[in-house]
C-alpha cells in the first residue's frame, strides 16, 4: 500500500472520528473529499451528500450549497440513499453517546 493511500485513509478515519464526536466541520471536510476525489479517494456522491447533509443540519451554509450542487448530478434514488445513510449515521452516533 502506498504512503499516499495510507495518508488518505488516516485523514478519512480521523475526520470520521471527529464527526462522530459532533464536529460538523469534519463532516464538511468528508463531503469535500468524497465529492472531489481529494486525497486519492474515489468520488462517491452518495457518501459526499451524506456528509454535506449532516454538516448542513448544523447550519453550515457551505455544506448546504455543496449538497445542492452535487444533487444536480444525482438521481432521486441516490439522494434517498444518501439521506438514509445520514439518518443512520446520526442514529448510530446518538446511541453511542447515550
Amino acid at each position: 500500500m502506498g504512503s499516499s493511500l495510507k495518508s488518505a485513509q488516516f485523514l478519512i478515519e480521523s475526520r470520521r472520528r471527529d464527526a462522530a464526536r459532533g464536529d460538523h466541520n469534519a463532516c464538511y471536510d468528508l463531503g469535500i473529499v468524497f465529492s472531489s476525489g481529494a486525497e486519492g479517494v474515489d468520488i462517491d456522491l452518495i457518501e459526499a451528500h451524506k456528509w454535506f447533509n449532516i454538516s448542513a443540519m448544523s447550519g453550515n451554509e457551505r455544506a448546504k450549497d455543496c449538497r445542492a450542487e452535487i444533487s444536480e448530478d444525482m438521481t432521486a434514488r441516490e439522494i434517498l440513499a444518501a439521506q438514509k445513510a445520514a439518518r443512520d449515521w446520526l442514529m448510530m452516533t446518538q446511541r453511542r453517546a447515550a
